[in-house]
């Protein structure tokens, strides 16, 4: 396991937050009142591997396959559904929606090898994740990939809890399937638009792996 880029100055802040308020803690109460001392360090201990973990990088062996649509992210399979395409497309696609908890790996990779023919960012509410109004009014960066000319949407939406969406891509970029496409801070939801003849693999409930999972073929 590693420590993702994006999480180095959140964990020194949480350092030095986690040092001050023990030196403190144990100054002032360790003699007077050690219980609470203790509690103190046994609660923010808690919070600094838990930002840590929410920056890990888990070993894996990445899926590569030219047909595959993989999971850009990890989390759980919320919304499988025919809707109106609202941004780029103008036609019908299916979408699949995946929630991604604190608990989760925050890293998003590219679904498929291709170019990138659209990226865009909107700024937007902050509402739960889970709301499916989220998926037009939160904030959030869409990204159109194109791989011989079948197109792919995935859409990076900010939830109640995530403040900051980082995708890497730029229209005409070349990318590869599974690599990194961006992260998002402190749990939110990634939706994919694929065609109507993609053949789904997953369903609500399940928990796919990103980078992993393939979530459908075409």
């Amino acid at each position: 396991m590693t420590i993702h880029k994006e999480g180095y100055t959140t964990i020194a802040w949480t350092a030095i937050f986690f040092g001050v308020i023990n030196l403190l803690s144990f100054y002032f109460l360790s003699f007077e009142i050690p219980l609470i001392s203790w509690i103190i360090f046994a609660v923010t201990l808690g919070l600094f591997l838990f930002i840590i973990s929410f920056f890990r990088i888990p070993k894996r062996a990445l899926t590569v396959q030219e047909n595959a649509i993989i999971a850009p992210a990890d989390g759980k399979v919320v919304v499988i559904e025919e809707v109106q395409a609202d941004e780029y497309f103008t036609d019908r696609r299916i979408q699949v929606s995946i929630f991604m908890s604190p608990a989760n790996v925050h890293v998003n990779r590219n679904p498929i090898t291709g170019e990138v023919a659209y990226s865009q960012y909107h700024k937007g509410k902050y509402l739960v994740a889970w709301n499916p109004k989220s998926s037009t009014e939160n904030e959030r960066h869409t990204v159109v990939y194109n791989m011989n000319g079948r197109e792919l949407l995935v859409k990076q939406i900010a939830g109640a809890v995530a403040k900051r969406i980082i995708n890497y891509l730029k229209p005409g970029q070349k990318v590869q399937q599974a690599e990194e496409m961006g992260f998002i801070k402190f749990g939110s939801r990634v939706d994919m638009l694929l065609p109507l003849d993609a053949k789904v693999l997953v369903k609500i409930g399940d928990m796919p792996k990103g980078g992993v999972t393939v979530v459908a073929t075409w």
